[in-house]
């Protein structure tokens, strides 16, 4: 018997984009060959979790993400008060199951809410820019997850284990999950996301049929923003495109903050190019202590934004292909005074920095390294650091 009805639209109630993973899903439940693994991979903020809990609700019959025409076989709400779909997210080791369970039930009322430890350390203080490390570690493998991959269903198809972010699992609890996963229950199912399959073990790839989340696309951040969450078109507008495809993220970020930063980004260039000392201090230490981390991405991809407009300008002379058009007296005086400028160089330089944000390096030890970097790319020459000894931009902060 098929999973789902064919006319069925999965995700139809609230999963933003992902039009082709949502057929190739479609495809495995009208078929009714359920694997007992899947793992689901993109970047962040494409819908991974959500798209998580609307399969684990599809398969076990709940009518909440998805309009199941009628045909559910369950009369529980959401996943949530389902007693055989359980979800997990990395925790910090200071972290107790309470914690868990509170940030479960976010997720009900909306499941592409942050609730990340790395992004939001502590609930209602969306302000807080310390981040906390959290993964999977041995004794919440042990405590909390493998006791319920022994349940049988009470009502579902299937014992569903949701874990998120599995690529933060330590090695400990890596190598005791993959013995589940290479002596599967035909009861149990493992739902799996993780942004970074090079950090996850080979084995546990090879365990699992991966269904592949795309990047969203500006359309689909911005439709996403007007449908569910009622954000008139021009600010939506704005919000997409300096998204840098996350819609999770581009949501919970205070709008007129985020106009003046836009601003700032063209100042921060301009010191960085003339090495203006006092004014980049004042600047990215202001966006320190005003900036959450979720803003200080924003203002990372709203950066990477101008330097991409900046390049596709000067390679293409063609205005109709700017993104942030209402700067395109901005852009056209970046080519015509600094025309070697290294650009890819420069937003390759901002996408690796990027990671650091989630490693509890500090903003503004980030952001002043990258403006030394910048002064000379911007010349089109070389950084007089290597990034094989990038400490040395800061050495009184370096370990070594």
């Amino acid at each position: 018997m098929d999973i789902i009805d064919e006319q069925v639209q999965l995700g139809d109630r609230r999963i933003v984009g992902q039009a082709h993973a949502l057929d190739q899903t479609k495809r495995i439940f009208t078929s009714d060959r359920l694997s007992h693994a899947y793992l689901l991979t993109g970047p962040a903020g494409s819908g991974k979790t959500a798209f998580a809990l609307m399969m684990a609700e599809a398969i076990n019959g709940v009518d909440n993400l998805t309009d199941l025409k009628g045909t559910a076989k369950s009369k529980k709400s959401s996943w949530f008060s389902h007693p055989d779909i359980h979800l997990f997210i990395p925790l910090p080791t200071s972290a107790n199951i309470s914690e868990l369970t509170e940030r479960q039930k976010i997720l009900t009322k909306d499941p592409y809410e942050i609730v990340d430890f790395s992004l939001r350390p502590e609930l209602g203080k969306d302000g807080s820019s310390k981040n906390k490390r959290a993964f999977y570690f041995i004794d919440y493998y042990r405590e909390e997850i493998r006791p319920k991959t022994v349940l049988k269903p009470n009502e579902g198809r299937r014992t569903i284990m949701i874990l998120t972010g599995i690529d933060t699992m330590r090695k400990e609890a890596a190598n005791a999950f993959l013995k589940l996963l290479e002596e599967p229950s035909g009861e149990v199912m493992f739902i799996l996301t993780a942004d970074k399959t090079d950090q996850l073990l080979p084995t546990i790839m090879s365990r699992c049929q991966q269904i592949r989340l795309s990047p969203l696309s500006h359309d689909e951040v911005r439709d996403g923003l007007i449908e569910y969450d009622g954000y008139n078109k021009e600010d939506a507008e704005f919000l997409a495109r300096i998204s840098g495809g996350n819609y999770s993220l581009c949501r919970f970020l205070d709008l007129e903050t985020l106009q003046q930063t836009r601003k700032q980004t063209v100042d921060f260039l301009r010191y960085a190019y003339t090495q203006d000392a006092h004014s980049l201090v004042q600047l990215i230490e202001g966006w320190q202590s005003d900036l959450n981390l979720e803003s200080q991405i924003a203002l990372s991809n709203t950066l990477e934004q101008l330097l991409r407009d900046i390049m596709i300008y000067r390679e293409t002379g063609n205005k109709t292909l700017i993104t942030n058009i209402d700067q395109l007296d901005v852009i056209k005086k970046f080519c015509e005074g600094l025309g070697e400028a290294k650009l890819e160089r420069m937003i390759e330089e901002l996408q690796d920095l990027k990671g650091l944000f989630y490693h509890n390096v500090q903003f503004k030890l980030i952001f002043t390294a990258l403006a030394f970097r910048y002064g000379n790319l911007m010349r089109g020459i070389e950084p007089l650091i290597t990034s094989e000894t990038a400490w040395k931009h800061l050495p009184a902060y370096s370990d070594t």
